[in-house]
């Protein structure tokens, strides 16, 4: 396996999650739901809903993990140069390689990412630290505004990392933070970044050429769109798969159900690289800091058979 140079910025934005577990105490390795990386959190970073990872309860400081194949270490580990590096956004001023607890390695850069706007904003204080385990490979990225958190309060967190065994699918669903209730004979075959999950109806868990049915749910935690800009918000978010083509929408309203704002649109279109004509089902809920959305893809002819179960599943979420 080759892994090319990955960008740090989209890593640092990847998933969003729920708050600090009760109870937790300071010196135990809090784990963010679903991930398998655990730390102890300097003394105001919490748990993020925005992403998997910490951060400041009063801003200025993240600390971003994402889970990748062990066989990546290697790779990411060569290609990490500071030439690579400063291309991503870090300017690199230190770079040491750590042995963790158990006999874990790991490898530590730190320095500066500028801030080009305003102008003569100071540069944020920016680490990216590689653990390598037996069975995962975990990029560590953290950052601070000037005076956020201290250097040597997020060096004693990032080194603080723990790593626990694989979750099961059917852990990894029950953390995230809205509760399948009814599955309508669909399975979960992946989590993402512990705010979102995909289902599908068939033997297969690598799928092509939509073989078989998909159901992704997902939250995110964002400024929602205001009443009168739900519709177009809703649109943009169909027509923003890049995966498929040709939409033509059949069917697109909005709905109050539960005491929620709902928006759904039922939709053809081509899947690109089959070709294949589909229909997509989106359902969006409406929520004061973000929303849920769910979106379903099945071949046209089986249309009939899938959307009733689509519809079934997005009824019964629990928020």
């Amino acid at each position: 396996m080759s892994t090319s140079p990955l960008s740090l910025r989209s890593l640092a934005l990847l998933t969003g999650l729920i708050g600090l577990p009760a109870g937790a105490l300071a010196a135990d390795p809090v784990y963010p739901p679903g991930s398998r990386f655990g730390f102890e959190p300097a003394k105001e970073m919490v748990v993020s809903r925005r992403f998997t990872g910490f951060e400041r309860q009063n801003g200025g400081a993240t600390v971003s993990v994402v889970e990748l194949p062990a066989q990546a270490y290697k790779d990411l580990a060569t290609n990490f140069t500071d030439e690579n590096l400063k291309t991503q956004g870090l300017v690199v001023k230190t770079r040491e390689t750590l042995k963790l607890a158990d006999g874990r390695e790991g490898m530590l850069f730190t320095g500066e990412q500028p801030v080009e706007q305003p102008a003569g904003a100071p540069a944020l204080h920016k680490w990216v630290f590689l653990v390598s385990d037996p069975s995962v490979t975990g990029i560590v990225i953290g950052q601070t505004l000037p005076g956020a958190e201290s250097d040597e309060a997020m060096r004693a967190m990032l080194t603080s990392v723990r790593v626990r065994p694989a979750l099961t699918i059917d852990q990894q669903v029950a953390a995230l933070p809205f509760r399948v209730t009814q599955n309508a004979g669909f399975r979960p075959v992946r989590v993402l970044g512990g705010n979102s999950v995909l289902y599908t109806d068939g033997p297969k868990d690598q799928m092509t050429n939509l073989e078989q049915p998909i159901l992704v749910l997902a939250e995110a935690v964002q400024p929602a769109p205001s009443a009168d800009q739900r519709d177009a918000f809703a649109k943009a978010a169909l027509y923003s798969n890049q995966t498929m083509k040709d939409f033509a929408i059949e069917r697109s309203q909005s709905f109050r159900q539960n005491g929620a704002d709902w928006h759904e649109i039922v939709a053809r279109a081509v899947d690109i690289p089959s070709g294949t004509p589909v229909v997509v089902s989106q359902t969006i809920r409406f929520q004061p800091d973000g929303y849920f959305r769910a979106v379903g893809v099945v071949r046209a002819q089986d249309r009939e058979a899938m959307l009733p179960r689509f519809r079934k599943v997005v009824d019964a979420i629990a928020f």
